[in-house]
């Protein structure tokens, strides 16, 4: 049997090696797995988000409204500044 420097048979070295790689590829894999969950996450809120939207807009003018825009109002807060600065 073939001995390297250190004493250590060379097929323990490159099972050793061959193990540090194949861990090297499962964890590369799992953290392609997770980037992968996390975009479609981020990307099924975004559609989610568009649907609830749609949803609304579409019940509004259902109830033959005809006024189905939201208005955006300042808060309380906004207009006592306002107040205050004039």
């Amino acid at each position: 049997m073939k001995t390297e420097k250190l004493g250590y048979p060379l097929n323990e070295r490159l099972e050793r090696e061959r193990e540090l790689h194949e861990y090297e590829q499962r964890f590369t894999t799992s953290l392609a797995g997770l980037a992968a969950a996390l975009l479609l996450g981020v990307i099924g809120f975004y559609v989610m988000e568009g649907l609830a939207a749609n949803s609304k807009l579409e019940d509004c003018l259902l109830q033959s409204r005809m006024n189905c825009e939201r208005i955006d109002t300042p808060s309380v807060e906004d207009n006592s500044a306002v107040q205050e600065g004039e």
